[in-house]
């Protein structure tokens, strides 16, 4: 599966480790950045790049994360077509992948080590979406909004 990922310098060095193991567990991981430790750098820029990059490549997934996780969820969350949920405990993410449908899961690198962090991401891939009609309905609806 295709998953691109993007964090900030509160998010970097878990960002590294998960792309380690995403490509270990036969996942494409692209690095949307940052490429390189900048306590000055702004996580709207590469949430917004991931964001992009899951408009652009139908069916992909993207992981987002800084600090406290709302700076990229908020950021992600203004493109239209992108559903991105702050990852807190594994049933939420459950919840959010299945239901909700996110495409784009956000983790807050201040409150995760990287065991707790894989195993919201290992949720994150391995949940189908649901299919009920009622759900789609509201799917669209919030593809439509803005």
């Amino acid at each position: 599966m295709k998953i691109f990922i993007g964090a900030d310098h509160r998010g970097f060095e878990l960002k590294s480790k998960l792309i380690d193991w995403l490509t270990s567990n036969g996942h494409e991981a692209e690095d949307c950045g940052a490429f390189e430790y900048n306590k000055g750098d702004d996580a709207s820029d590469f949430s917004a790049a991931v964001a992009r990059k899951i408009l652009e490549n139908s069916g992909s997934l993207g992981i987002v994360i800084c600090g406290s996780g709302a700076a990229v969820d908020i950021t992600a969350n203004r493109f239209r077509g992108v559903r991105c949920g702050l990852g807190l405990e594994r049933g939420q993410v459950e919840h959010m992948r299945g239901w909700d449908h996110i495409n784009i899961l956000a983790l807050p690198a201040d409150s995760l080590g990287f065991d707790s962090a894989k195993g919201l991401v290992d949720v994150f891939l391995k949940t189908e979406e649901k299919s009920e009609e009622r759900m789609i309905r509201r799917i669209k609806k919030l593809d439509e909004l803005g």
